[in-house]
């Protein structure tokens, strides 16, 4: 597990937090840093300690061991000099009922005390700006979640925290959210986040956590936990034109495994497996899959039902 320091001013320092209940851990011992400017990414399954590490960040849970670092400052007891250079996101969001986008940005900025004429650079940012005299309760899944991240930003914080802000939405909403965040992640903020779709940390993020049990148990960027896991590029055909036993007596083949309606292996002679394919008419239905973050994250926490 890699852990970057250098010279870079950071963010967020947190070293050996834990956290129990019932005399469980649900954090144990969980160490790492956030640069300024960075997005920075908590993933992992289901009761995996996710939440409540960035709460525990946040200051809105008291750790039982370790030390927090939010901005120079100590966020437990609850800092309120931090509560106007922080901005969360819950997984529930709360507004004030019967207000339209606009006017939820206007009343929480009143209360942080910041200059309402950022209301209408809000909007556009998280692209609600043709939504903004509609009602909140009227607004879809993920317009609702954009107008929550706009909340969290309308008192221009320094460091943003989501806990799995793309969570329940559909596709395309989701992928409109990732736009949201790049937007975000360009103005020089530093975000840090939890999830647990795999995709999206990859796309996202610059380093990312992964947590298992209550614990860390890789971190590095995308591409280095890609590559430490060693993992060759693999071939993959459809079960609907050959079998994984037709497979494995094609020349040079090794690995064979099916899934989801696939085999996929490996070749030790690319060369005579193509040639065998194409004289099976069958070279055209070939897929060549590179490692991703997935492989990393289903060979470290394993393929079994979270709950």
């Amino acid at each position: 597990m890699k852990e970057e320091t250098g010279d870079a001013e950071v963010a967020v320092v947190v070293r050996g937090l834990t956290k129990a209940y019932g005399g469980k851990a649900v954090v144990d011992d969980v160490s790492f840093t956030v640069h300024k400017g960075e997005f920075f990414g908590l993933l992992g399954p289901n009761g995996a300690g996710k939440t409540t590490t960035l709460e525990m960040i946040e200051g809105l849970r008291r750790p039982d061991g370790g030390s927090v670092s939010l901005l120079g400052l100590s966020p437990w007891p609850r800092n309120t000099s931090l509560l106007t250079r922080i901005g969360v996101q819950l997984q529930s969001s709360a507004f004030f009922e019967r207000l339209t986008a606009r006017e939820q940005l206007t009343t929480f900025g009143a209360l942080y005390g910041a200059d309402t004429d950022r209301t209408e650079e809000l909007l556009a940012l998280v692209g609600l700006t043709e939504q903004a005299e509609t009602r909140e309760d009227k607004l879809s899944g993920g317009q609702r979640q954009r107008l929550s991240i706009a909340c969290a930003l309308v008192h221009d914080p320094e460091i943003l925290f989501l806990d799995e802000p793309t969570a329940s939405l559909d596709p395309q909403a989701r992928r409109n959210l990732w736009d949201v965040l790049r937007g975000i992640r360009e103005q020089g903020k530093t975000i840090v986040y939890t999830t647990h779709y795999i995709e999206e940390a990859e796309r996202l993020c610059d380093r990312i956590a992964i947590l298992d049990g209550g614990g860390v148990i890789a971190m590095d960027t995308p591409t280095e936990l890609i590559s430490g896991l060693g993992r060759p590029t693999s071939m993959e055909l459809p079960t609907s034109v050959i079998g994984p036993d037709d497979v494995r007596r094609l020349p040079g083949v090794e690995e064979v495994t099916e899934e989801d309606g696939r085999v996929s292996f490996r070749a030790a002679d690319p060369g005579s497996l193509m040639q065998a394919l194409t004289e099976k008419g069958i070279a055209g239905s070939l897929q060549i899959r590179a490692a991703s973050l997935e492989d990393v994250f289903l060979e470290l926490t394993g393929r079994e039902y979270r709950s």
